[in-house]
């Protein structure tokens, strides 16, 4: 039987997972959601520790894909979407980090760019026609997205970006591909990027000319796929009691993840959304009010995100209800101070060097487990620290070594289109290079 999605705008309006994940939202705009979350079955569960990762994320994502997929060719995505590790290491008695980094651009965002991108080869193979796919990023996301994508046939790649607002190796990572990657490099904010985006889907005219999707984690297959790696740290964890999980979060696509992998069955004791000073989330969790702010440039530069696009999808798996999500998920706001004197004490206590993301989120785990002792967590280690050199720098001293994936980076030229963060001239830009008008 086919998982049907629904519009988050409106119910009545349904699609299969190719449908959904070839759209990248609904045609009135909405966000995409499943209507049902499977539920695990206890021996999968409790078999996590001696199944391969492909058999892992093959169970996790069959019930979502359906028919849309043969079992052989998701089996292979899986296998090419996991084909790095994913260690949960221990930096202290109580602490342990689920290391995300491993894939070739040092990001947790490798896992869904990468199925995403055997999603949409498969697909565009499947309908005959090229698929373009446009994102927004704050950091991470363009580089994991070009890395996955690029010479995938049947796919060109347009990726937005705040100028001077993401740090040297991402920059390099997004914007040195070329043959179907692009760049645009907005003179704005991420939300601005985000924006330009979502206003590209709610273009009638262009939507008509162009096959247009997104790769951003309001992409279902994005989303969906980064439950596997909370199923991974799970199939490593050794400790009596299910652990606390504290998230860097941003466009809450990771968080969202976690949820609904605990959902259907992920034995999970608490949700940590560790927020930097973009704390709308925050302040939500403890007030029940959300008031989406502007965003503000941190040190944590991919969580710089004023209005994220994946709090109506935590919404709709707590049925729009406050109280209940938090009882499972709490949230704290960490300073770029606090990220800075956290990288610093983590590194001369446990030898263990944190990158600001990974570092806001250590902090909020080190906060619970202040308040509740009896208890042991996980924090999601998001990025390599070598991608925010000057940030590692100012906390121990020195810039941590470049690993091998990073170095011919340098040696590589940027290609990017600067943009003011206007619409119609990103469109006019779009068409252009679609051949278009």
């Amino acid at each position: 039987m086919n998982m049907q999605y629904y519009s988050l705008n409106n119910p009545s309006i349904r699609a299969d997972f190719k449908a959904a994940t070839l759209a990248g939202q609904a045609p009135d705009g909405g966000l995409y959601f499943p209507e049902t979350i499977p539920v695990w079955e206890k021996t999968f569960i409790d078999n996590l520790a001696i199944l391969s990762k492909a058999e892992i994320g093959m169970r996790i994502l069959q019930p979502f894909v359906g028919d849309s997929m043969s079992e052989a060719t998701l089996l292979e995505a899986m296998e090419e979407t996991l084909a790095f590790d994913f260690p949960l290491k221990k930096i202290n008695e109580n602490m342990f980090i689920l290391e995300l980094f491993h894939g070739p651009t040092l990001a947790f965002k490798d896992l869904g760019a990468r199925f995403l991108s055997r999603c949409m080869g498969a697909f565009a193979n499947d309908i005959g026609q090229k698929i373009n796919i446009l994102v927004a990023t704050s950091g991470d996301t363009g580089g994991a997205v070009a890395d996955a994508f690029h010479g995938v046939a049947g796919t060109e790649v347009f990726i937005l970006y705040p100028s001077g607002k993401v740090s040297p190796v991402q920059e390099k990572q997004l914007t040195t591909y070329g043959d179907n990657i692009h760049a645009f490099e907005v003179e704005g904010d991420f939300d601005d990027c985000q924006r330009m985006v979502k206003q590209a889907f709610q273009d009638q005219e262009l939507m008509k000319k162009a096959m247009l999707t997104s790769s951003n984690s309001i992409n279902i297959a994005r989303w969906l796929s980064q439950q596997v790696y909370y199923a991974l740290a799970l199939a490593q964890w050794k400790e009596d009691a299910a652990p606390v999980i504290s998230v860097p979060s941003g466009n809450f696509g990771n968080l969202c993840a976690g949820l609904t992998a605990w959902q259907s069955g992920l034995p999970v004791k608490h949700f940590i959304a560790a927020c930097n000073a973009n704390n709308s989330f925050t302040a939500y969790i403890r007030s029940g009010i959300f008031q989406p702010k502007p965003s503000i440039a941190t040190l944590s530069n991919a969580m710089d995100v004023g209005l994220p696009s994946n709090f109506i999808r935590i919404l709709e798996l707590f049925q729009q209800e406050h109280r209940n999500m938090t009882k499972i998920i709490s949230s704290e706001s960490i300073s770029d101070k606090e990220t800075v004197d956290t990288l610093q004490d983590v590194f001369h206590a446990y030898h263990y060097l944190l990158d600001p993301h990974s570092a806001v989120a250590y902090k909020a785990l080190a906060n619970h487990l202040q308040q509740h002792q009896a208890q042991k967590g996980i924090l999601l280690g998001t990025a390599h620290p070598i991608k925010f050199p000057d940030v590692v720098k100012k906390a121990i001293g020195n810039t941590p070594e470049t690993p091998l994936s990073v170095q011919n980076l340098w040696e590589r030229e940027k290609k990017s289109i600067i943009l003011p963060p206007d619409f119609q001239l990103f469109k006019k830009n779009l068409e252009n290079f679609l051949k278009i008008s």
